[in-house]
C-alpha cells in the first residue's frame, strides 16, 4: 500500500532522517576505530624508542598493560564496529527501506523531494527539478 498524505510523508521522512543519524554515528564509530588503531602503533613506537633510550622497566609495562590492549571487554575496535555493522545498522536500514518500499512506493528522500519542488523557481536557470 503506497500513501502519500503529507503526514505519512513527513513520518517517513523522520525515519529516514533518523536513519542518516545513525549513518554519521557509524562514521564517528569507524574514526574511533582508526584513531585508536593508530594509537596502539604510536605507543607500541614509543615502547621501541623508549627502550631505545635505555628506559626498558617502563617501556615493558606500557607494552604488557597497554600494547594491543582490548578497548572493551574482549574486543578491539574492529570487532565492534563488525558487530554494529551485522546488528543495529544492518537492522535500521532494512526496517528504513521497509517502511519506504510500504508506504511511499520505496522513494528516498520523497519529503526533500516535495521541500525542493516548493522552494525552486520554476524555469528559472539553477532551479531545474532534476539534472
Amino acid at each position: 500500500m503506497t500513501v502519500n498524505d503529507d503526514d505519512t510523508v513527513a513520518a517517513v521522512g523522520k525515519v529516514s532522517e533518523a536513519l542518516e543519524y545513525v549513518e554519521r554515528a557509524r562514521g564517528h564509530l569507524y574514526s574511533f576505530h582508526q584513531l585508536m588503531g593508530h594509537a596502539d602503533l604510536l605507543l607500541g613506537d614509543a615502547c621501541d624508542e623508549l627502550r631505545e633510550a635505555g628506559h626498558d622497566d617502563v617501556a615493558d609495562r606500557l607494552e604488557t598493560e597497554l600494547v594491543g590492549r582490548n578497548v572493551l571487554h574482549g574486543r578491539w575496535t574492529f570487532q565492534v564496529v563488525e558487530e554494529f555493522d551485522d546488528g543495529y545498522w544492518t537492522e535500521f536500514r532494512d526496517h528504513e527501506r521497509r517502511v519506504r518500499d510500504d508506504l511511499v512506493g520505496g522513494e528516498r528522500h520523497l519529503f526533500e523531494a516535495r521541500m525542493k519542488d516548493e522552494r525552486r523557481t520554476h524555469g528559472r536557470s539553477g532551479h531545474e527539478a532534476r539534472p
